[in-house]
């Protein structure tokens, strides 16, 4: 039996509030792109909370992944009015880059969340594209989704497949006063015109008979061309996390199969297929603290597990169920991994995490044999 590895070698801050005690800015949800030769960029939310008013999503660049030049707001001009966003970011076949975002409407609730509903806010989801590396970005192009959220949850970048297709993974959410719900589903909407429209959607966990949501799941194609996706899984009547799940496309993301375990209990799941065919998950860990990765790789449609180990572990992981939902989310401490294999055997992961009581963006290189 090979002898499977997964080694932290260095890690540092992309971001980090420079005055703390002069105001506070806190720093979440990153996204990784590997440019080659040309280097990385990163995007990731700032705001002075997780929920308040100037929320918005900026740009740093980096030569080695390991030191960052903050470069500014994505989003430039004028933006739909009493709005907050977010974006995540990818790269695509042809060098471009594709943010994929949602406006917060904040006209008629302060905060983002429902404390007792967990109902969202109104989102329009978005895409903006880059030509230039993600030094600068097009207007914002609303999605006309092909079923009713009301509300979305934004949740991963763009997947571009093979031939083309563009899935945007996503998951329905209950509109403020959790009216006019059709049940949780997590969903990959569907474009075969490069992000003009989105006339069609893949059902990956259909939370609907089983009273389950599917939270923040990540999605990427196999080397096969089938289409993976892994879930958190959250019962809300209970306030707590359940096994980890996934689900296959063999259709391009149209049809997935009926969800199994993968054998580990996370939250915010990241997966990437490295060079060797294997799987690297990073995740918040339900069971114990910190930010956990794991290998596993697939034989046939069954998922195995190879090797699990701590990569940070300062903070509990959170949403236990031992208060309010909503209040749980936002009091989060870490999390929203993004990964990139770089090499090889080094991969760069990306992550937002509180230190010091101050919310970072840090990276860590690891090696995996």
């Amino acid at each position: 039996m090979p002898d499977h590895k997964i080694t932290i070698e260095r890690t540092g801050l992309v971001y980090r509030n420079p005055k703390p005690h002069v105001r506070s800015v806190v720093a979440y949800h990153p996204s990784l792109t590997f440019l080659g030769e040309k280097g990385y960029v990163a995007t990731f939310d700032v705001g002075q909370a997780v929920e308040s008013y100037d929320y918005h999503t900026i740009v740093a660049r980096s030569a080695d992944a390991e030191n960052w030049t903050v470069e500014g707001p994505l989003l430039h001009g004028s933006l739909p009015a009493s709005t907050t966003h977010t974006i995540r970011t990818s790269r695509l076949a042809d060098g471009s880059l594709v943010g994929y975002g949602g406006f917060f409407h904040r006209e008629a609730a302060e905060e983002l969340v429902n404390r007792d509903t967990f109902g969202l806010v109104p989102v329009d989801p978005f895409i903006v594209r880059s030509f230039d590396d993600g030094h600068s970005w097009t207007e914002p192009n609303l999605i006309a989704t092909p079923l009713v959220g009301p509300s979305w949850e934004i949740c991963h970048p763009i997947v571009e497949l093979k031939d083309g297709r563009w899935l945007a993974p996503t998951s329905t959410w209950r509109d403020w006063q959790a009216e006019g719900y059709l049940g949780d589903q997590a969903v990959v909407l569907i474009s075969d015109d490069c992000g003009k429209s989105w006339l069609d959607y893949g059902l990956t966990f259909d939370g609907r008979q089983t009273k389950l949501s599917y939270l923040e799941q990540s999605v990427i194609q196999l080397e096969t061309g089938e289409v993976l996706a892994v879930s958190w899984v959250y019962r809300l009547s209970t306030g707590q996390s359940m096994p980890t799940v996934y689900s296959i496309s063999a259709d391009r993301g149209k049809h997935f199969s009926a969800p199994n375990n993968t054998g580990f209990e996370a939250q915010t799941c990241k997966v990437i297929q490295l060079y060797d065919g294997r799987l690297l998950c990073i995740y918040r860990r339900n069971d114990c603290p910190g930010l956990w990765a794991n290998l596993a790789h697939l034989e046939g449609n069954e998922w195995v597990n190879l090797v699990q180990v701590p990569l940070w572990q300062g903070a509990n992981s959170g949403m236990s169920g031992r208060a309010n939902s909503a209040e749980e989310l936002s009091s989060l401490k870490f999390g929203y991994p993004s990964l990139r294999q770089i090499s090889g055997k080094k991969v760069i992961v990306l992550f937002w995490c509180q230190e010091d009581c101050v919310t970072n963006i840090r990276w860590i290189k690891v090696s995996v044999s």
